[in-house]
């Protein structure tokens, strides 16, 4: 058996169900809203079920590792479009892949060398994958606190230089998960220059970037041709249509970037096995050309942040995220006890902060202690008597 299994942490939505096991909600609110798993529950758009139905025949091929040429195209020109950018090559620099949650795991088991003192630096609180991916990749995750100060971006100023020098790859989240949190050019910039000196890869997860609120949150390739480096060397970007188009079944996405990392993860994705059917690749190619159904959810989301927040803010330490679908907000007594009494009371399920963070690997505090996130996931009216139940527990409570 391999030991390294033993490094991996309980999920946080398996501790979720641990802590609420023994826990009864009030017979006041007999209808439990859950607003704890970032899962889109807007209707998937009739355009991409009907691509489905009308390509079922694929389901008697193999599909290719390297997927469908249309689509590596189809994704190159949305590329191009969404980040006013130059097509990246579809041959040499785009692969598609089974949703962003399998290619972040398994970009690292192509990147990493097994070398016992290599580092993979991750934002914390962070996506839970990239701990996982860091240890059975056979390194040491460094985890670098959020910043309150600048919307809980990540402080990567913190990390020690002998730190970097042993740092084989770099997981960043943008727009971030909890916080909503977008990197601005300066701090690509800051960390372009980091991987030049040390040499280690740029893994960018930009599965949040379509539910945005005024401007459009900038990507790595993006950030990398306004910095002059058109190679993309050491960068890759990872996307996915499951929040962007309400496909989270689907499992579909893409990996870009540089295209010398791109043929050995091909290689690598060759044996994994990998590949992506014809019949999801087809209604992918119809979700990345249309954007009008994207529109439309980024507005109800919108919405729902323009009634949830006034309540919540009233009552909560808590800021507008820049991007995505969660709030992150502050709780008077810990997490998990804020947690736990609200579902009882209320009826309404939230994920504890200090679930989705560890120790800082700098100083030791968890940055997601007295926290929690808040995914604005289900229809409006929900959302909004979740938030007006939370309002109330807290004015009855504290």
């Amino acid at each position: 058996m391999n030991p390294r299994l033993d490094l991996l942490k309980p999920y946080p939505f398996e501790r979720l169900r641990a802590l609420l096991a023994d826990a009864t909600p009030s017979s006041e609110y007999p209808t439990h809203i859950n607003l704890s798993i970032g899962e889109p529950k807007h209707d998937t758009p009739e355009i991409i079920k009907q691509a489905i139905n009308a390509n079922l025949a694929g389901l008697s091929n193999y599909p290719a590792t390297k997927g469908d040429f249309e689509l590596r195209e189809a994704i190159s020109h949305w590329i191009a479009r969404r980040y006013d950018i130059p097509a990246p090559n579809p041959d040499t620099e785009i692969l598609p892949c089974l949703g962003s949650r399998e290619a972040l795991f398994s970009f690292a088991q192509t990147i990493l060398d097994g070398n016992p003192d290599s580092i993979v630096v991750c934002p914390n609180p962070f996506y839970q994958i990239y701990e996982g991916a860091a240890y059975l990749g056979g390194a040491t995750p460094y985890f670098v606190n959020s910043d309150p100060a600048r919307n809980f971006a990540p402080d990567w100023e913190s990390v020690p230089e002998e730190v970097w020098k042993k740092t084989q790859l770099l997981y960043i989240c943008s727009p971030g998960n909890p916080a909503g949190n977008v990197t601005p050019i300066e701090e690509w910039r800051y960390l372009f220059e980091l991987s030049d000196k040390y040499g280690f890869v740029i893994a960018s997860d930009e599965c949040y970037s379509e539910i945005y609120f005024e401007e459009k949150p900038l990507g790595v390739l993006q950030a990398a041709r306004f910095c002059g480096m058109n190679d993309y060397k050491n960068m890759v970007c990872f996307s996915s249509l499951s929040k962007r188009s309400n496909v989270p079944g689907m499992r579909s996405g893409f990996v870009a970037g540089d295209a010398n990392l791109l043929a050995k993860f091909l290689r690598y994705r060759t044996y994994h096995g990998s590949a992506m059917s014809s019949v999801i690749s087809a209604a992918s190619i119809v979700a990345w050309n249309d954007e009008q159904h994207v529109e439309q959810n980024r507005a109800l989301y919108q919405e729902k942040f323009q009634k949830v927040f006034p309540i919540l803010s009233s009552v909560l330490d808590v800021k507008m995220p820049d991007a995505s679908f969660y709030l992150w907000a502050g709780t008077p007594v810990a997490d998990t006890q804020f947690s736990k009494a609200l579902f009882e009371q209320a009826n309404v399920t939230l994920l504890p902060g200090s679930y989705l963070s560890r120790p800082g690997s700098l100083d030791g505090t968890n940055p997601g202690f007295k926290r929690v996130r808040i995914a604005l996931v289900a229809p409006v009216e929900q959302c909004v008597e979740g938030a007006e139940r939370i309002a109330e527990f807290i004015r009855k409570n504290y």
